[in-house]
């Protein structure tokens, strides 16, 4: 008796289910930069008319071992606004606007229902960036995957004028570090949040507020694609930096921003940590050190801006609902320093 794809494990029609239920959440997400839908070879998008000397940006990302949290809890939907926020926040830095995402969704056994869900968290992450969801994979791979899990990957595009480009290279001494909250762990340092924390997850500690420890470390990841956008309209030169803070902490990540001779005084009680970090730090235990190692400490983004114009980005963040607090300032240090002794705490 002739074998069948099926049979081997790769379900064709199950496939096709999920794209047909992927188009209506892609087209969701599209702009008038977008000139082919779901279902193609390839996704088309063109260039905005307005930007002078375009440069496409690009990053890639994924969820990391958060993925294992959705397993356990069967909660698939949110997951996937981490794989887009992860990638586009990491194109902000630049100052591009996000154009557009794909994602890769890999599995052994494809439950189209899963699937759908995962997808949908896409499209809405795609929603919140302002970008278009393009297209993307869908791979059914028995045998690559344990039962009831996936791999999540994806990338982002964006555009940024030649002249705006945010290269590291402007910041100066005195310069203000503006921190906008992060939402919690965002999808970072998940191996080691885990590993504290597993065997706790329905539990709710007050200090959660009535959220339970999984849901509290599955609230996805903050997207600050609004946010940047309204700090840089217009800011002549004023907005030096941006860095999206993820593995490596604040101390991995603020010297990205800087150029050499430079780092950042940062001052720790100008800020709340979240309270799912405080009880990693208890429960574990885990030491400061590693506490900002690995996580970012409750600050998912941080803006370096000139002492001038401080005021005017706090206000105009403020009125797209962020709560930026002065965080330090850029300060001279030796070049010899090394990298991540490049950021202070004091």
């Amino acid at each position: 008796m002739a074998i069948t794809y099926r049979q081997a494990g790769v379900d064709i029609d199950a496939g096709d289910e999920l794209v047909e239920r992927i188009k209506p959440l892609a087209a969701r997400t599209r702009h008038p930069l977008v000139l082919a839908d779901v279902g193609g070879f390839a996704g088309l998008c063109a260039l905005p008319p307005d930007i002078e000397e375009p440069i496409l940006v690009s990053g890639t990302d994924g969820v990391g071992t958060k993925l294992k949290l959705a397993f356990l809890t069967g909660k698939h939907d949110t997951i996937g606004i981490d794989l887009v926020a992860m990638c586009v926040n990491d194109i902000l830095t630049t100052g591009a606007r996000p154009l557009f995402f794909l994602d890769y969704f890999a599995t052994g056994k494809l439950d189209v229902a899963t699937g759908e869900a995962v997808i949908r968290g896409v499209a809405e992450g795609c929603s919140l960036a302002g970008c278009a969801l393009l297209g993307g994979e869908t791979a059914e791979m028995p045998g690559m995957y344990a039962e009831g899990e996936y791999d999540l990957a994806g990338f982002a595009v964006g555009v940024v004028g030649r002249r705006q480009i945010l290269d590291g290279k402007a910041a100066r001494v005195g310069d203000v570090l503006l921190g906008l909250p992060s939402s919690g762990l965002h999808s970072n340092g998940y191996s080691l949040a885990r590993r504290v924390l597993e065997p706790y997850l329905g539990e709710r500690p007050e200090a959660l507020a009535g959220a339970t420890i999984a849901e509290s470390l599955l609230t996805p990841t903050r997207m600050y694609a609004r946010a940047v956008a309204t700090v840089l309209e217009g800011h002549e030169g004023r907005v030096r930096g941006i860095a999206h803070i993820t593995g490596g902490g604040l101390p991995g990540n603020l010297p990205r921003m800087l150029p050499e001779g430079l780092g950042a005084r940062l001052v720790r009680a100008s800020w709340e940590r979240p309270a799912i970090l405080d009880l990693i730090a208890r429960r574990g235990p885990v030491e400061e050190p590693e506490l900002r190692r690995t996580f970012n400490l409750g600050l998912g983004l941080v803006i370096a801006v000139d002492s001038s114009f401080v005021e005017e980005a706090e206000v105009r963040l403020r009125s797209v609902g962020e709560e930026p607090r002065r965080v330090g300032e850029v300060i001279a240090i030796a070049p010899s320093t090394p990298f991540e002794d490049r950021v202070i705490f004091v």
